[in-house]
């Protein structure tokens, strides 16, 4: 079984929010299905680390979650900062109950064990925000990341693969507080996206940085497809 990971699939299939709009998106939503068909089976598992559906509700999101329910393998979903539909994991939970979405889980609060190796994970912020809003969001994310890992802990010895979907990191610029909670969690692996069109990619901070080994897996960046992790 293997452990699979991608972010910011963005779909709109319940709601009018259309990325073909955007450079490189064109036909992104059956371009993702190939290659997910492709690379994927039942028995592995995939990280979606953010920005999943467009939809403003958790009710709107049927459409969005039915196509990735159709896809191969468990799939784990991770909070994204454009997933307003997101409410309480036992929400959630109900909600994939209730519709037999049952290929699908929260990352949030918890960890998940995928052959010996265990993930966890939070949204992260913003690498270039101080304000006191600001502050009060990172030491909530913190507390999540470091709740996360200690579920993962329990679960197995192994340091876990942490998911973010904010980059910790970007060009010289760092969130710090969530940089140095990495650091003293002993994280050797982060798997980030939010960050969008090749501008961007260029400053994206990929391989070694600090002893952590980080990967950009916003899908444009992946060209539509779901990256091999383990």
């Amino acid at each position: 079984m293997s452990l699979f990971a991608i972010a910011d699939l963005h779909l709109s299939l319940g709601t009018d929010k259309p990325m073909d709009v955007f450079r490189g998106w064109s036909d992104y939503v059956e371009r993702l299905k190939t290659n997910w068909e492709h690379l994927v089976t039942d028995n592995d598992t995939v990280v979606i680390a953010g920005d999943i559906s467009w939809a403003m509700k958790l009710e709107e999101c049927y459409e969005d979650f039915s196509f990735i329910h159709s896809l191969p393998g468990k799939k784990l979903l991770l909070k994204g900062n454009h997933d307003y539909w997101w409410q309480t994991k036992k929400k959630i939970d109900e909600y994939l109950f209730k519709n037999g979405f049952d290929s699908m889980q929260v990352l949030f609060n918890n960890s998940y064990e995928i052959e010996g190796r265990t993930v966890c994970g939070t949204r992260g912020w913003y690498y270039d925000k101080e304000g006191e809003h600001d502050m009060k969001v990172i030491n909530r994310e913190i507390g999540r990341l470091k709740m996360s890992y200690d579920a993962a802990k329990k679960l197995s010895d192994t340091t876990p693969i942490a998911f973010l979907h904010y980059p910790p990191v970007y060009g010289e610029v760092e969130c710090e507080e969530i940089m140095q909670a990495l650091l003293d969690l002993g994280i050797r692996e982060c798997w980030y996206g939010h960050l969008h069109g090749e501008r961007t990619h260029q400053n994206a901070v990929t391989g070694m940085y600090r002893g952590i080994n980080f990967h950009l897996i916003a899908c444009d960046f992946t060209r539509f497809t779901p990256i091999l992790v383990r």
